[in-house]
């Protein structure tokens, strides 16, 4: 697959096809490098929550190119242990992290307001879909570390994906929960510190309690995904 530095390249539903076989019977780390192969590394988005399997992806990805940036979403809501644990891998694996995040006057809004009581849809939209939605024009290809087995949603995701205007890619969409824990303890990565209290997915504090899966997520509310990933 050619590719270019130029402008945004859009792929067909054949191209995504293609893709999506080829991938399938690839390994994790020969998904990761064959992405450079069929992508300039300029048309790559990696994202990263720094929640609770982010040394899983980051740790592949700083393996096979130490000099692809990742972004990470700043609400100003994170618990002190994301910020922590963010510094951590950060320094672990080298990486070259680039904060993004609303404007101060839209993130003091929902800092007055309490919107994440009132509604959390708009709190998540103001504080993590529109700052991602202004990089994601630049990029061709957008990556990110959901996993099937995390929640109804995630299942019905494939390799590759064209989602709102660019091609989503999942490496890790297939490996189950146990295959990620194996290789967190083969490889000797650190956990999110919140999982030792009771957290299976983590983001921010004004959301998120202690639970199984996702479902500590936007507690009592029928809410299970931020919205960027929709």
């Amino acid at each position: 697959m050619e590719t270019s530095t130029l402008e945004k390249r859009t792929l067909s539903a054949s191209e995504i096809i293609a893709l999506n076989k080829k991938y399938h019977k690839l390994s994790i780390r020969e998904r990761i490098t064959e992405l450079y192969h069929d992508f300039g590394v300029d048309e790559i988005l990696l994202t990263s929550s720094f929640a609770t399997s982010s040394a899983f992806l980051l740790r592949e990805f700083s393996e096979v190119n130490k000099n692809q940036k990742v972004y990470f979403i700043n609400t100003n809501y994170h618990f002190d242990e994301t910020m922590e644990y963010k510094k951590q891998l950060t320094k672990l694996y080298n990486l070259r992290v680039e904060c993004i995040g609303a404007s101060k006057e839209d993130n003091d809004y929902t800092t007055r307001n309490k919107t994440w009581e009132k509604s959390p849809e708009f709190c998540c939209n103001i504080n993590k879909v529109r700052p991602l939605q202004l990089i994601k024009e630049r990029f061709t290809v957008w990556v990110s570390g959901l996993m099937e087995w995390q929640s109804d949603h995630r299942s019905s995701l494939d390799i590759f994906e064209e989602r709102n205007g660019i091609l989503k890619f999942y490496p890790l969409l297939d490996s189950t929960k146990e295959e990620r824990d194996q290789y967190m303890s083969k490889n000797n990565l650190p956990f999110h510190p919140l999982i030792s209290k009771g957290y299976s997915s983590v983001g921010c504090t004004h959301c998120t309690v202690p639970g199984n899966g996702r479902e500590g997520r936007w507690n009592n509310k029928p809410k299970t995904e931020c919205g960027i990933h929709l």
